[in-house]
């Protein structure tokens, strides 16, 4: 019976349930003895020019042993890169510490170090800096205007644009409906926020960072700092999730090579919550307008999606995020004419950066919506609308308007499974009853299909290396990086299944750059079904170059020998055999193979969610009762972690179309920075989830896997959302946008 495809208990957690993980800030590397404490004074103003920075009364505070400015640092600043249009327009690099202006609250102006972190707390108060307040620029259409500019020298707030509309678009269709929609901002907050240590050894640097990819990080470094690969090592400890806000290197860490060398020890780093919240990359922050058209009849023939994207005070990812929008806007259906149109704006806020699902999220949100508001305007039912207009298998591999290629699918099976394990008509009869009855709690239902793009960098590919040692256990090393996804357990049951080795005898190792050197990391839902199809691919090479060495040693031919139980032996013979520590020691140059793997193209997972809501119509709560989902990701290697990401995902979407949302006042002045103000989702907000299973492969890798990471999130968040809609559409309410709070609801009920 092969192992993949059953439900294996993570054999990461006992480790962390009982002693616990080991994350940078519990380090006790003897490289990092003795390390001093970094802390960094922040800006308290979202836009501000810096006329004096007074730093003499901290550096002979007891226990200091540097205080840096601007002045200090002679790194090049991080470049901001391109934008959707080309270059950014000049000036907008990220420096280290803030220079002359200070271009959102929580933006570093000094660093701190000292022996212990009450010592740089203490010498952090007694830093002086003057500001000049300057007007801050917050609102999407004051950033557009450009008459408050963030970079005065750029001359624009707007840093890129792409795609045209065409004013004919709609002229055939009979219905056209048309809303501003908002995808606010939000907080990745994983449980562990940011945090660095550094240590030089000669001439060589050792980062230990909570990242989600090592060597791209090193590759950034290197180039930040100047020094060849041989001198600079990236080691990724336990990480507390990353949720994408931990792709890359941070100013920060790249500061803490320079203050390591100058105070002559190893330093550390950890951010504080607060700290974490306005100074980790927040994701979203698009505001979409969706027009959607089509017949009467339900057929859609036409939909448009314009995005303006916020980028927060410095270029980052931010300004690439549109580009998955643009690219996954059509979503699920097969709508003859799409087009789309985005601007990238800077403001006076925390920079934007990937977070769950990375733009993907976001155009399934606008689609569903508008499908929503089509379905609305024509007076049919939304799961109709959807069911008429999905791709349909036969027309797979389907090339969208946009430009995407999509490998499988089983749309309308997807949406049908869910419809019937959720007993759809029998929640229509309900909600209509209570809305006969004028209940005070209005029933809502919400529907979304979603397809989403995985691995969508497949071209850089991802490298396993598998190694029988000695003792017969097998090494295996990923260049994809774990942070609470279970990649120890997935790949040692890849390799188990080709080469019958315990799960118990399979080491796993990721995160360090001078054992692998090459690799690119977790993001984008990549993993499995590329780190993962290179693992397999190195344990089948494994497999095959002990095969040969087995038949040397047994003196038989290769052809009669297989591989039983974990030992090699002849077939028919099971007198005669050979184990894996017996052929390790024999190999001369080792028994190991290493693999490259790249994908021909994405994948592309799909599914659907059903959510259901109450609405008390009195006081605008919500309160969330059901959610049944399909998420198909392909072939499934382990049904437990599978769920795992599932569950995770849904909470997280159903968090923002419920309660999550990062605010600014009109100064720039973050209004919820603390989990006191932020509104984490907890369990007492969720119900339980009803996980429906399709595995649809893909022939795209060997194991038929798709990603599943961010399923979820993109699910989630427009079935919700869509749920309080549908509670009071009864009233004429045909939009709420996110968080659909209490305050926000009652207000919408009342303007009804």
């Amino acid at each position: 019976m092969s192992i993949l495809g059953t439900r294996v208990q993570r054999v990461e957690d006992p480790r962390l349930l009982t002693v616990g993980g080991t994350y940078v800030d519990d380090l006790r590397e003897p490289a990092l003895q003795g390390a001093l404490h970094v802390l960094f004074v922040r800006s308290p103003l979202a836009n501000a020019t810096i006329t004096e920075v007074d730093v003499d009364e901290a550096k002979s505070a007891p226990g200091v042993h540097g205080v840096f400015t601007a002045d200090d640092v002679d790194l090049p600043p991080y470049p901001s890169g391109g934008s959707l249009s080309g270059p950014t327009p000049p000036g907008m690099d990220r420096p280290h510490l803030a220079k002359g202006v200070v271009r959102y609250v929580g933006e570093p102006v000094v660093a701190v170090v000292a022996e212990t972190l009450g010592q740089a707390q203490d010498a952090a108060e007694m830093v002086s800096i003057d500001y000049d307040p300057l007007d801050a620029v917050i609102d999407l259409d004051e950033a557009l205007a450009g008459e408050k500019l963030v970079f005065p020298e750029a001359g624009t707030n707007v840093i890129g644009t792409a795609g045209e509309l065409d004013d004919s678009l709609f002229a055939d269709c009979e219905v056209v409906v048309s809303k501003q929609i908002l995808n606010q901002r939000v907080a990745a907050a994983s449980l562990e926020g940011r945090s660095a240590a550094c240590a030089w050894e000669g001439e060589k640097v050792t980062f230990w960072l909570s990242n989600q990819n090592a060597q791209s990080c090193r590759d950034e470094l290197m180039a930040n700092l100047g020094l060849p690969q041989d001198e600079l090592r990236v080691i990724t400890p336990d990480v507390g999730g990353g949720f994408g806000a931990k792709i890359g290197s941070e100013q920060e860490a790249a500061l803490l090579s320079l203050v390591s060398k100058q105070v002559g020890k190893p330093v550390k780093w950890v951010e504080t919550r607060s700290e974490n919240l306005v100074a980790m990359t927040h994701g979203r922050a698009q505001r979409h307008v969706v027009t959607i058209g089509g017949r009467r009849d339900g057929t859609i023939q036409a939909y448009r999606l314009e995005i303006v994207q916020d980028v927060g005070a410095y270029p980052r990812m931010g300004a690439f995020l549109p580009v998955f929008t643009q690219m996954m806007a059509s979503g699920v259906y097969d709508i003859p004419k799409v087009e789309s149109r985005a601007q990238t704006v800077v403001t006076n806020t925390t920079p934007i950066g990937a977070y769950r699902g990375a733009g993907r999220p976001e155009a399934t949100a606008a689609i569903e919506r508008a499908i929503d508001l089509f379905a609305a305007e024509i007076g049919a039912d939304p799961a109709d609308v959807r069911r008429a207009n999905l791709v349909k298998p036969e027309q797979f591999p389907y090339q969208t308007p946009g430009g995407m290629l999509y490998d499988s699918g089983e749309y309308i099976k997807g949406l049908d499974s869910v419809l019937d394990a959720a007993d759809y008509a029998s929640l229509r009869e309900e909600q209509a009853k209570r809305r006969a009855d004028g209940a005070t709690k209005q029933l809502g239902i919400g529907l979304a299909s979603y397809v989403e793009i995985t691995a969508p960098n497949n071209t850089e590919g991802e490298t396993g290396h598998v190694e029988i040692r000695p003792d017969g256990s097998a090494l295996v090393l990923t260049g994809s990086s774990a942070h609470g996804q279970g990649h120890w357990t997935t790949f040692a049951m890849l390799v188990s299944e080709q080469l019958g080795i315990d799960l118990d005898k399979i080491e796993v190792v990721h995160g360090d750059t001078d054992l692998i050197p090459k690799g690119v990391g977790t993001m984008g839902s990549r993993s499995l079904q590329l780190g993962g199809t290179a693992v397999h691919r190195a344990a089948v090479d494994v497999k095959d170059k002990a095969r040969k060495l087995a038949a040397e040693m047994i003196e038989s031919d290769e052809a009669d020998i297989e591989l039983t139980d974990g030992t090699w032996q002849v077939r028919g013979a099971p007198n005669v055999t050979v184990s894996w520590a017996e052929l390790a020691q024999k190999a001369e140059d080792g028994l190991a193979a290493d693999v490259h793997f790249v994908e021909d193209r994405p994948t592309f997972p799909f599914g659907s969610h059903l959510a259901v809501v109450e609405v008390d119509v009195e006081t605008g709560k919500v309160d969330y009762l059901r959610h049944i989902t399909v998420d198909d990701a392909g072939v499934i290697v382990n049904p437990i972690l599978t769920e795992g990401q599932r569950h995770g995902g849904i909470a997280q979407g159903a968090a923002q179309a419920l309660l999550e949302e990062v605010s600014y006042d009109s100064d720039g002045n973050p209004q919820n920075a603390s989990f006191a103000d932020y509104a984490i989702i907890t369990a007492a907000e969720l119900p339980s989830f009803e996980l429906l299973t399709m595995e649809t492969p893909t022939t795209l890798n060997p194991l038929g896997a798709k990603g599943i990471g961010e399923a979820g999130t993109i699910g989630a968040t427009p079935a919700v959302q869509n749920a309080v809609v549908d509670a009071l559409s009864h009233l004429g309410v045909r939009h709420i946008d996110m968080p659909t709070t209490p305050e926000r609801v009652w207000q919408t009920i009342n303007q009804a």
